[in-house]
Formats: structure tokens, sequence, C-alpha cells
């Protein structure tokens, strides 16, 4: 084993005593949707075993969500499951040094350097990477980059009709954007609701039809990525899980990005697992849209 490998699995081991050892239960209640009723973390981690896809939506920033995170890959090891880990958190072009520093040819410095990672990385995604590593798993850069995502954001997807052949594998070929569903409704509101009609109103609502082309996007490319790694996978003796970790906006309700790697792999076992900071695990009261955030929920106390 690599020198660099080794430290991945000296840093995972110190981090997993650090986080999970003298306080190894991630205290957290699971919601089971199909069943309508709580169920538990290793009942959910056996059938998530069983998919060939699974996505973790996330609430950025808090520790506990990216701890359990950490518990699924674990668990899936526990189960001799091989696994694609993919992560919204880098972009395509940071793939080429992600490649080099899991092959040990550079440092996780010069890695990072080359890559943008996310301001809290250290914390929040180097634990997930270190146990990927350290696993042999293939780490998958999935987003587009945030450059282009920008673009479109400011000026619509017709940007994209002038971009180069090295920008086009950038970003994903089928783009699928509709305006009429209940993402693009469930978007829209996140953006801020319905203005008043006028002139001023009709701008809004130009703003944020750009802004739902960068997400869509960034779903579309993230979705392009996981199908790519899933079918790469799929031709080996271990056919791993893809992991893909993203904001739960990006997945939740089965829409956004799960929805376009459902459509790009008709008839493979998606499942959606939406992670919830809760004030309090003991009086959760879930309600009809709780339900349906994912196959199952996963309420933690929020940090």
């Amino acid at each position: 084993m690599r020198v660099r490998q080794l430290a991945a699995v000296a840093f995972a081991c110190a981090w997993l005593g650090a986080t999970m050892g003298a306080q190894s239960y991630v205290p957290n209640r699971v919601f089971d949707s199909a069943r309508g009723a709580f169920s538990d973390f290793e009942a959910m981690a056996a059938d998530l075993a069983r998919a060939d896809v699974v996505f973790l939506g996330e609430q950025h920033d808090d520790p506990n969500t990216h701890r359990l995170e950490l518990a699924v890959l674990e668990a899936l090891a526990r189960r001799g499951r091989s696994v694609v880990l993919s992560l919204e958190m880098f972009e395509r072009d940071a793939q080429e040094p992600l490649d080099h520093f899991q092959m040990g040819h550079s440092s996780e410095d010069e890695f990072l350097k080359s890559s943008r990672p996310w301001p809290r990385y250290a914390t929040d995604y180097k634990p997930l990477v270190d146990f990927a590593i350290a696993k042999n798993w293939p780490v998958v850069a999935a987003n587009v980059p945030r450059t282009i995502a920008s673009e479109i954001a400011k000026s619509g997807l017709d940007v994209l009709l002038n971009k180069g052949e090295a920008d086009r594998k950038l970003y994903a070929h089928d783009l699928v954007c509709p305006t009429t569903d209940a993402y693009f409704r469930r978007f829209a509101e996140a953006m801020g609701g319905h203005p008043a009609p006028g002139a001023a109103a009709d701008e809004a609502a130009r703003t944020t039809e750009r802004y739902y082309f960068s997400q869509c996007v960034k779903d579309e490319t993230m979705a392009e990525s996981i199908a790519a790694a899933y079918t790469a996978g799929a031709a080996s003796p271990s056919r791993p899980v893809v992991v893909h970790v993203n904001g739960a906006f990006h997945s939740d309700y089965g829409q956004g990005t799960a929805a376009r790697v459902i459509r790009r792999l008709p008839g493979k076992r998606v499942a959606v697992i939406s992670i919830q900071p809760v004030t309090d695990l003991d009086t959760i009261a879930t309600t009809g849209a709780d339900k349906a955030l994912g196959d199952y929920v996963i309420y933690t106390p929020k940090k």
C-alpha cells in the first residue's frame, strides 16, 4: 500500500476514534417512508446495500449530518459492498487532480490547490474521501464547474451554444429542464415565491428561470456523472453501489438530480435519503411532506 494510502487509513481511524469512538453513537431516528413508520439505522443500511444508487441529501455545514454520511459508507463496507463515492462538492474539472491524489501521484495540498474544495472540506468531506481512498473506492467529481453554472444563471442556457469542445465535456449533453413541473415550482418558491404582477414581477420570473436553468444543468451533470459511474461499475464483478452526496434540495422528493438519474438508469434501484437536523428527536411529528422527502428520512440533533 502506498504511503499516502496508509496515511489515509491512519487519518480515517484517528477521525473515527475522535468522533465515533467514545461517542460512537450519532443520535438519530430513521423514518422508513415505505412502511410509514420509524425504523433503525442498521435496517436502513441493509436495505441500501441492495440499491444501485443511493442519494445522501444533506443540510450543509451540520456536523451530525456529515458523521451520518460517513456512517452510511461504513455500514455498506461492513456488508461487503463496494462503493463509488460521488460528490456534488467537486466539479468535473477536478477529476484529474482527484485521480492523481487517489493514486498517490500528488499530495493532498497539491490536490486541494487544484480542485477548489468547499470551505469546510477538512471537517465535512475529507473524512468521506479519505475513507473511500482507504477502501480503494473510486471518487467522482460529479458537478458542473461553478463558472459555467454562473454564466447560465446570468445569461441563460444559450451561453452553452458557444462553448468549445473542452468545456462541453464539463456539463451534461442531455439537458431536460422543464419549467412546468413540481421541481421548478419548488425551486421558484425557494427563490422568493410569486411577486405581484407587473414589470418587476416579469423580470423576477426571468431571473428565476435563469437560476433554475443553472440548477438544472447542475442536476443533469451530476446525474450524467452518476449514471456513467454506475455503468462502468456494473461491468465489474463487485458491481459497486454509487453513493452520491448532495444538498438535499437536489434529491428530496425524488426530484432534481435523483429524477434525472432515474431517467438515465431505467429499472435500477435509486434510493433517496434526506438527512434533517432537528431541535428535539423526541418530539418529531412526521408530516405528509416529511414522509415524501425520500425512501428514508434521517433525523438528527441540530448542532
